[in-house]
């Protein structure tokens, strides 16, 4: 008994290539994350030459205040 070779509706190709479409958040993810990386660096208020306070705690506290905002 022979059994049925499936076969696609469609070629391979089809929905791949320069015609494909990205959804939009593929597209306002990396900006918004690039966006939000550049204010943290370019805010010339919070800058200091040469402070005591750990790097780390610096940026959680500046996540901190752009959450409240």
């Amino acid at each position: 008994m022979a059994v049925p070779a499936h076969t696609r509706p469609h070629p391979a190709g089809a929905g791949a290539g320069a015609g494909a479409r990205l959804p939009w958040w593929a597209l306002a993810l990396p900006i918004l994350a690039f966006v939000a990386l550049l204010l943290l660096i370019m805010n010339p208020a919070d800058a200091h030459a040469a402070s005591g306070d750990p790097a780390l705690a610096h940026i959680l506290e500046r996540a901190r205040q752009l959450v409240e905002h």
